[in-house]
């Protein structure tokens, strides 16, 4: 593709970026609606609208007829819908062709198209069509390529990218013990700043789960995907409807489970918060018990995953604060995505360049790493591998309308704020012997020039 701001070679006035005039292409969109039709109005303006608006490539939709696509298989099933492979035949539109008065498209690309059931309301499906639109930006959202319809069914149907190593929580079950802590970090921070982009937007996603993060390559990219139960924040705020809770359980705020509060960002960072638990340990959360009623009582009155001993402070520190009961102590994603960067810039420094021996992430992830070796070398009999775990039939992983009466106002467990109060003073003590060893530091170093200055005098 050609460089950057370059004037167009159709209109011979407009600058463009990478071989797109947003005016020219706005027309040729335009010149093109009267020769398609998804058989839905609501459908055909947001098609129109983001053609007419779109900024680059990447924010164009189109209506893709079923028969463009080959090879159509069902690959997964979620809570609301079904998921396929299929190969579009054509590939999304990269720009203008002047000479041929057409689109210049990609080819043949790989594509997941997400049918939704029946029983789904249609102004959710639009919702989630035109939220995942909003959020549409190739390093936050999966990316959205356009809609078409099952002939057989009617169903519409989201035409995505597909996401060759899958959801995350299949691709924790096959690789977490070859995933080293430089993939687990750069993996939490690119989470946390996914979440901050659309908390931005004033969007929160209400069904954030493993299941709903997916990647081509997790060792080099994450997105999110599954905007179905996103709202924009102070949309139909008298909707009678809201008080539904639909979700994973495990991963729903105790506020939101118990009725206390509507769905807010720090619901979205509790959510996040046991993410990171299954990031960091393997284990997805209460693998071994029904997922019921008894559970959401006891997440309500403060159950949490058991974070292992061995797991570095500072992440056990992170995790603990975002699924605190507290809502208003929880961090926000910007806080957590600073955080994680600093984490993640200092161990990778300390990899590549052998500096930061001395910062609290390095020495403890070395601590974690020296843990682990140990008990692979001295489990002989025994396994140290999360994967074997066993999953109760009850423990449900996928969404579901969780509507529970006369749950507990959310609290604590007795001893949560000791153990969070404790772990924030020993990072400070850390952080204090640091200053004073740095202090001690330059006062030695001041003293020894000093008396190199008056030996030089005398």
């Amino acid at each position: 593709m050609s460089s950057r701001h370059e004037i167009c070679l159709e209109c011979k006035k407009n600058s463009y970026n990478y071989e797109w005039c947003k005016p020219c292409n706005s027309k040729h969109f335009q010149n093109d609606f009267n020769n398609w039709t998804s058989g839905n109005d609501k459908i055909d303006k947001l098609i129109q609208d983001a053609q007419l608006n779109a900024n680059n490539l990447n924010k164009v939709i189109e209506w893709i007829p079923y028969d463009r696509f080959k090879d159509v298989k069902q690959i997964g099933k979620g809570g609301f819908g079904t998921i396929h492979y299929a190969r579009w035949i054509d590939g999304f539109i990269e720009a203008w062709d002047i000479e041929n008065q057409q689109w210049k498209r990609w080819g043949e690309v790989e594509v997941a198209l997400k049918k939704f059931d029946n029983f789904v309301n249609f102004n959710d499906v639009l919702n989630e069509m035109e939220i995942h639109l909003k959020t549409h930006d190739e390093f936050v959202s999966i990316r959205f390529y356009g809609i078409t319809q099952d002939p057989k069914t009617h169903s519409y149907m989201m035409v995505l990218d597909y996401a060759k190593d899958g959801n995350l929580r299949e691709y924790l079950k096959i690789n977490f013990n070859n995933i080293n802590w430089k993939q687990k970090l750069n993996n939490l921070f690119r989470l946390s700043y996914r979440l901050m982009n659309i908390h931005e937007l004033d969007i929160v996603h209400q069904d954030f789960h493993p299941g709903n993060i997916l990647s081509s390559d997790f060792r080099d990219s994450i997105q999110i995907s599954d905007f179905g139960l996103s709202k924009l924040i102070g949309v139909n705020p008298n909707n009678p409807e809201k008080k539904n809770i639909f979700g994973v359980l495990p991963y729903i705020a105790p506020e939101v489970l118990s009725g206390d509060e509507e769905y807010t960002k720090a619901a979205d960072v509790y959510s996040y918060g046991i993410i990171a638990y299954e990031m960091v340990t393997g284990f997805p959360p209460y693998p071994d018990i029904p997922h019921d009623k008894d559970l959401a009582i006891k997440i309500c009155n403060g159950l949490r995953p058991k974070i292992p001993f061995h797991i570095p402070k500072l992440i056990t520190r992170m995790i603990m604060r975002c699924w605190n009961a507290r809502v208003t102590h929880r961090p926000t994603f910007e806080e957590l995505k600073d955080e994680l960067l600093e984490y993640y810039r200092d161990y990778d420094n300390y990899l590549e360049y052998g500096r930061y021996k001395d910062s609290e992430i390095v020495i403890q992830i070395k601590k974690a790493e020296e843990f682990s070796a140990n008990q692979e070398s001295t489990n002989t009999t025994t396994t140290t591998t999360p994967l074997n775990y066993q999953t109760h039939p009850q423990a449900i992983y996928t969404s579901r309308l969780l509507n529970y009466s006369k749950l507990p106002n959310p609290k604590n467990e007795e001893n949560f704020e000791r153990e969070l109060e404790e772990l924030t003073e020993s990072m400070s003590l850390n952080e204090e012997n640091f200053e004073r060893e740095l202090e001690e530091l330059t006062e030695s170093m001041s003293l020894e020039n000093n008396n190199k200055g008056n030996m030089n005098l005398s």
